[in-house]
């Protein structure tokens, strides 16, 4: 009787260490995580979360879209040999830049002798992807913190190139101009709101509890909200965490008087990704 006794503890210690090493390996089992970046940016994000055994449910809250107007990118594409650097602020500033650049019969050859600059790694495997050689990645991910490289750096009278979102932050072309640079700002891509999916995203909220809904830039947290303006939001996302992949981001989830319980140190998807991970 005790030696069976036996077994069966054996048993069951051996089972509870086999369920402790599975959810180790797949920490974010049953876990539902809204995801609202751009569909055709989600699938790394998708495919690390699905990895660690989270149910992902895609719900874009933008789309990204070519500028109205291509003018103010082309005249900087006609005078690339003008400026002394260039400044990427996403990964998407550097897809729509380059499929212009190819449109108007140009190649990565028109920004030799220039330097760049990119944002963060994404960014910055986009350009490299292209054979493009990155000169500087602040040490953090944000605006803010290209000011301070610049500033070490000294860019004084220099010409400098931004191409980024239609709407973005002033910050950056501002504080490049207190430091004496002259900075063309040129609108490469935009954000916006996809047709319908109100009706939807209320039904995912109040159906199935979601934990987690992740935001990855502030356009996708007020698209997010502008969804869900006749409804009380805070009561829709009660239970679930909010996870921003970074400051900027979480202050416009501040700003419409949610909280933020997720903040990676690392404001990239992978930081964001581990974040997610060590909150459960």
């Amino acid at each position: 009787m005790t030696l069976r006794r036996l077994r069966i503890g054996t048993r069951r210690n051996q089972l509870a260490l086999f369920q402790a090493s599975h959810m180790n390996k797949m920490p974010l089992l049953g876990k539902k995580i809204l995801i609202t970046r751009a569909r055709e940016q989600s699938s790394e994000f998708t495919t690390r979360l699905k990895k660690l055994g989270a149910e992902v449910i895609e719900f874009p809250t933008i789309e990204i879209v070519p500028p109205s107007s291509w003018k103010g990118v082309d005249h900087a594409i006609a005078q690339l040999k003008s400026y002394d650097w260039v400044i990427f602020t996403s990964a998407n500033g550097v897809n729509f830049f380059y499929q212009r650049l190819k449109e108007k019969g140009k190649d990565r050859r028109s920004l030799s002798g220039l330097k760049i600059c990119a944002i963060g790694p994404a960014t910055a495997k986009q350009l490299k992807k292209r054979d493009t050689r990155v000169d500087y990645i602040p040490k953090e991910f944000i605006a803010e913190s290209i000011l301070k490289g610049f500033k070490k750096i000294g860019i004084k009278e220099k010409q400098i190139l931004l191409a980024r979102a239609k709407r973005a932050r002033d910050v950056l072309p501002e504080g490049l101009k207190k430091m004496g640079a002259k900075v063309d700002v040129v609108a490469v891509y935009r954000t916006v709101k996809p047709r319908g999916g109100s009706r939807r995203l209320r039904q995912l909220l109040e159906k199935g509890k979601i934990d987690v809904i992740t935001f990855t830039s502030s356009s996708t947290v007020s698209h997010f909200i502008d969804l869900l303006k006749k409804e009380d939001v805070k009561n829709l996302l009660k239970g679930g965490a909010l996870a921003c992949i970074g400051p900027v981001t979480a202050r416009t989830v501040k700003e419409a008087g949610l909280k933020v319980h997720i903040q990676p140190r690392e404001f990239t998807i992978p930081g964001l990704t581990q974040a997610i991970v060590e909150y459960f």
